[in-house]
């Protein structure tokens, strides 16, 4: 299974029941995708426990009154359909109100950074 699909959906069924803090396999794309979610407000803290081949990120979940902060989470781009996307094609999310996660050339960033810095690249997934 693609590992940053399975990520997205440990996250979307955490927080269905609940829960306040879910465990993904351990990958470099999967951490950096989590610390975007961490600095945009979608969940708390993500951090990496484990040592060498039990490595896991674990990461708190947000609720805001008892509702997800999470809403909705789309993976865009999949290993049998690559979808890319040229800097000024680079779309709001929900009216400005979610994010896309791109990766560059400079790294993985969201839609509004890459736009800033004028980057295209492989549209990953989109949280809003």
């Amino acid at each position: 299974m693609y590992p940053i699909a399975d990520m997205l959906n440990r996250i979307r069924n955490a927080q269905a029941v609940q829960k306040e803090t879910v465990e993904v396999p351990f990958s470099n794309m999967n951490l950096e995708i989590a610390k975007i979610l961490e600095k945009n407000d979608f969940v708390g803290k993500a951090e990496k426990k484990g040592k060498k081949t039990r490595k896991i990120i674990e990461i708190a979940l947000k609720y805001d009154d008892k509702s997800p902060a999470v809403s909705g989470l789309k993976v865009i781009s999949k290993p049998g359909q690559r979808i890319y996307v040229q800097s000024k094609n680079i779309k709001n999310v929900r009216g400005g109100y979610g994010i896309s996660i791109l990766s560059t050339s400079k790294g993985l960033m969201t839609n509004k950074e890459a736009r800033k810095q004028k980057v295209g690249g492989e549209l990953i997934c989109e949280v809003w």
